[in-house]
């Protein structure tokens, strides 16, 4: 077996974000055919307990913890003009040292977001290595999207981090053989904005684990419990310290739920997810509204719900919280941003509606059995194009091409 030497901004586990869940994901596949040595961040203290099982997947796996409030504290010191604020943020001298220590033995070289590039792209001469950067989504689009809707003087502050990241991704991008996005469009936005690289960038989307999320599989319901709420559940699952999921939510909270419970039997909305802030966790209040925080298992919180909602206003690449509940079989109601990238059919698959009156308008029908069977149809879409040996075969074939078998 040739190595293969896999940086990455997060712990690939626990699977509560959708980039470790790609992580996870892609390390299983990799695996098959090459010795993984794993350096990654760790952000959370607990996930630390994760890296045995990382270990019975690769060769080595170490993890280098950080404090996210001394790292922010620590980029912000680092702040010149030119600079980059999240570059800063994702240093580790620690990480740094284990990454430069292993480059020469690597056949390949795969940086898991552009964070991470500094730690290979600045570490010396790559050798024979094939570099491969998988960027996920366009880092610096979001930046751009956060300065459109903040104040001053953050608004300032994301607009130049927007520019002078993306001066980054495009160098990053001519510094590596291949860089991998989550979609299509995202592929075909990135060589809009860097030319320069269109003949080194594509895709590898993001699957599901269609026996982990099948509408066959039994679940107890989490609802079931003394003075919960009695009508319809409507549910949005993901981690709370993304502000895009903390935005979707009091969004949805504040301007589509009233509407919904004017409705002879009001539905309720819950928020599953890890990391909830205090905006988000004041939304609890509200007639409604419950806040669970981090859970054991959200399956059962979506096999039990009446209606996955994605109402993102901020989004990027495909969203899993999408396809896990369509594979689940779940009506899914979503934003176009949050069904951009999604191969399925809007109306069949799922439903995809502008503005609060039109989510609230579709979520009604749903309650109403207007849609039937978009559950099914939606399971039917993500079999038909989200397994991940569907998925991975395209990365294969990416690794193919830069770093042939000899």
């Amino acid at each position: 077996m040739r190595d293969l030497l896999f940086v990455s901004h997060r712990i690939p586990y626990p699977l509560n974000k959708g980039e470790k869940i790609r992580a996870y994901n892609l390390l299983r596949h990799l695996a098959r055919d090459w010795r993984i040595h794993l350096g990654c961040l760790i952000e959370d203290p607990a996930d630390a307990a994760h890296l045995p099982l990382l270990r019975e997947i690769c060769a080595e796996a170490e993890g280098f913890p950080i404090d996210k409030r001394w790292q922010k504290l620590s980029a912000l010191a680092r702040f010149r003009p030119g600079r980059r604020l999240m570059l800063y943020y994702y240093r580790h001298p620690g990480l740094r040292a284990w990454v430069a220590a292993r480059m020469g033995a690597a056949d390949v070289h795969y940086i898991y977001s552009a964070a991470m590039a500094p730690y290979v792209l600045e570490a010396g001469p790559r050798g024979q290595a094939a570099r491969v950067l998988d960027m996920q989504d366009i880092d610096s689009e979001k930046w751009a999207t956060y300065a459109k809707t903040a104040r001053f003087p953050m608004r300032a502050v994301w607009a130049r981090e927007a520019r002078t990241l993306l001066a980054y991704e495009r160098q990053a991008a001519m510094a590596c053989d291949v860089t991998f996005f989550v979609s299509e469009p995202e592929t075909i936005r990135f060589a809009e904005l860097a030319p320069e690289a269109a003949d080194r960038v594509t895709w590898v989307e993001n699957g599901v684990d269609l026996d982990g999320f099948s509408p066959a599989r039994a679940f107890d319901s989490p609802y079931a419990v003394p003075g919960a709420d009695p009508g319809p559940r409507l549910i949005f699952t993901g981690n709370m310290d993304y502000w895009p999921n903390a935005d979707a939510v009091i969004w949805f909270a504040t301007e589509i739920l009233p509407l919904l419970r004017r409705r002879a039997v009001p539905p309720g909305f819950f928020i599953v997810g890890a990391n909830p802030g205090p905006e988000v966790r004041r939304l609890a209040e509200l007639p409604g509204v419950t806040v669970t925080g981090r859970v054991a298992d959200v399956r059962p919180w979506i096999a039990h719900a009446d209606v996955s909602v994605g109402p993102l206003r901020i989004a990027r690449g495909i969203q899993n919280k999408v396809l896990e509940a369509m594979a689940m079989g779940r009506p899914v109601v979503a934003s176009p941003g949050a069904f951009e990238g999604v191969r399925a059919v809007a109306g069949r698959d799922l439903l995809v509606a502008d503005g609060a009156v039109a989510m609230a308008e579709a979520i009604g029908a749903v309650l109403d059995g207007a849609h039937p069977g978009l559950g099914a149809a939606g399971r039917a879409a993500v079999e038909a194009g989200y397994a991940w040996s569907a998925t991975l075969a395209r990365l294969d074939a990416a690794l193919a091409r830069v770093a042939p078998a000899p």
